[in-house]
């Protein structure tokens, strides 16, 4: 009601393995094999959710890891493409439906793109040199396959690949994202990320950073504010293009229409099966259990 245009937020949330029944762990439901199951999980959350007036979650994680020492490693599927095609297609499926607009859906969010998982030594944040053919056939495929089920938003990554900032990067986010791909969603950044890219030696100010990481493709800007501060200027500084800007802007308020935000701006009241959702969470653990045997 006070804003200048009217638009309602989009709320967004980590609803990494359940939202108010606790799922096993995403790595944990790679091991059911079934991806029917996982949709089933993803449904229930997406539910629970969506009640609590999340319209957005930042999942699935999609990265590919092969490196235990990397803690987050427990949100995805594991070091499989093919395996983490399947999963990441199937929580697609369960949040979003076959229309994200209905009030017990929500827009899901594709994470960390691209090469997170590769960070070298395990450490978080770090940097990763992965040759193109490996991008190709090992670290894109899981995207490549949330987008074909429909995945409405992706998240930009922290790390440098190959020398260039993820999220300041033109080649993944523009030429394989969108011209190959036909990627019609909004991208967003990681956590600070877009102001990251002046310590990551990429950027010069946050001005700079602002127009980088908006012309290479990430049209939200997550936690930092170089977008909201810095922005404004640079169309008419020369700095960005008026029409990159006005792709961001409609890129984004495509997902808000999709989702009913500008018909429906409030949460419904929802009736959530608990003891369904309970059964579920059981069934889901038992079958994501491993026996091993040195």
């Amino acid at each position: 009601e006070d804003s200048r245009l009217g638009v309602p937020l989009i709320f967004g949330f980590d609803t990494i393995h359940g939202f108010r029944t606790t799922f096993p762990i995403p790595l944990g439901l790679s091991c059911t094999w079934d991806p029917q199951l996982v949709e089933r999980v993803e449904t229930v959350a997406a539910a629970e959710s969506a009640a609590a007036g999340i319209d957005w979650v930042f999942a699935p994680m999609v990265d590919i890891a092969r490196d235990p020492r990397w803690g987050r490693i427990a949100e995805g599927a594991g070091e499989d493409p093919w395996l983490g095609g399947l999963m990441a297609a199937a929580a697609v499926r369960g949040f979003q439906g076959s229309d994200f607009g209905q009030t017990d859906r929500v827009a899901a969010c594709l994470k960390h793109y691209v090469g997170y998982g590769a960070a070298e030594g395990g450490r978080d944040y770090n940097t990763t040199e992965i040759g193109l053919p490996t991008l190709r056939n090992v670290y894109l495929p899981p995207f490549k396959a949330g987008i074909d089920a429909g995945a409405a938003t992706l998240m930009s990554a922290f790390n440098c690949l190959n020398g260039v900032p993820a999220s300041g990067n033109h080649f993944t986010l523009t030429e394989v994202l969108r011209d190959q791909w036909g990627f019609q969603g909004f991208v967003v950044s990681d956590w600070n990320a877009v102001a990251e890219l002046i310590h990551h030696g990429f950027a010069a100010d946050r001005a700079h950073a602002a127009a980088t990481a908006l012309s290479a493709g990430v049209d939200m800007e997550m936690v930092s504010d170089c977008y909201r501060t810095d922005l404004p200027g640079l169309p008419e500084a020369g700095r960005v293009s008026s029409a990159t800007l006005d792709t961001a802007v409609r890129r984004i308020l495509r997902v808000k229409i999709l989702k009913g935000l500008l018909d429906h701006p409030y949460t419904a009241p929802a009736n959530l099966d608990n003891a369904t959702a309970i059964s579920l969470a059981r069934e889901a653990a038992a079958r994501s259990c491993v026996l091993l045997k040195n």
